[in-house]
């Protein structure tokens, strides 16, 4: 069932990230992916996370597509102006990609190219609003294509962030559901409390948030993630318990198994999981749910 089939049914989706290669050896991102074939609906393809260069999400998502697997490809307003992100974006539907996800892009001083400059011509409502153009048969300069694709379109929403106002967001949201915004992918979640505030605003019936289920590698990486990200919260009871547990890695896979199945049960549409390089560690989240 492709995923719009499926959010349309009202069935939950599993998604999956995989990071395209930094080089052109594509063979373990496409052997990650089939060892999970039928047990993920679409795999996320980044682009060029945390401004680190690799190959391209259009390049990632049309090479799983060859081989019969659903992908969702990022763009990102940080490395193309409106020119470049419209032909990437039509290149993607004429080679079978139907789900795109529209993102910033983090800022390259944190990637590996420090003297690269940000590009940033239109920023994520306008780039969400541009996909919408392209689908009713224009492009930006309202000149008619020859052939219109069509997308399910998504976006982030940046949940339980610390000082963030619940209002703000779901403003922010709504807007970006008015531009276009069909699904909404969230910042890692270890704790549905943190998020309350934000779901009483909203119908998770209607509006598609996927929460993303990151799966930990390490107490010290755990230990890290809640003293210096602002956006993801680790209570202190679940460091406590990866430092009890001499199993470290058994147990961050356990966590990432039970906040899916919480996360199902609560009536989410689906759940994205990050590995962040640990691709061949999808078979044991998955096979357990």
């Amino acid at each position: 069932m492709q995923l719009k089939n499926k959010f349309d049914a009202g069935e939950f989706a599993i998604l999956a990230e995989i990071e395209p290669p930094k080089g052109v050896d594509v063979s373990p991102m496409i052997a990650n992916a089939k060892r999970v074939k039928g047990m993920v609906d679409a795999f996320i393809i980044p682009e060029m996370s945390n401004a680190v260069m690799r190959m391209s999400s259009l390049g990632g998502a049309m090479i799983l597509q060859a081989e019969g697997l659903e992908t969702i490809m990022q763009v990102n307003c940080r490395d193309r102006n409106r020119i470049a992100l419209q032909a990437d974006l039509l290149a993607a539907n004429g080679c079978g990609v139907n789900n795109v996800m529209a993102v910033t892009g983090e800022d390259p001083g944190i990637g590996d190219h420090h003297k690269a400059r940000s590009v940033y011509d239109l920023d994520l409502l306008e780039l969400l609003q541009v996909v919408g153009t392209l689908q009713n048969g224009k492009d930006m300069a309202g000149i008619e294509l020859a052939g219109a694709p069509k997308f399910l379109v998504g976006s982030t929403v940046n949940l339980g962030a610390k000082g963030r106002s619940p209002e703000i967001e779901v403003n922010e949201m709504k807007k970006k559901i008015e531009a276009g915004a069909e699904f909404f992918i969230t910042p890692p979640l270890f704790d549905l409390s943190v998020i309350d505030p934000f779901l009483k605003r909203i119908n998770t019936e209607k509006i598609k948030i996927i929460p993303t289920v990151l799966l930990l590698k390490s107490l010290g990486m755990a230990r890290y993630i809640a003293q210096n990200l602002d956006h993801v919260y680790i209570p202190d009871s679940l460091i406590e318990r990866l430092r009890k547990t001499p199993d470290k890695v058994g147990e961050c896979v356990k966590i990432s198994c039970e906040m899916i199945h919480t996360l199902k049960n609560k009536g989410f549409s689906g759940v994205l999981v990050s590995t962040i390089g640990w691709e061949h560690k999808l078979p044991d989240i998955l096979e357990k749910i």
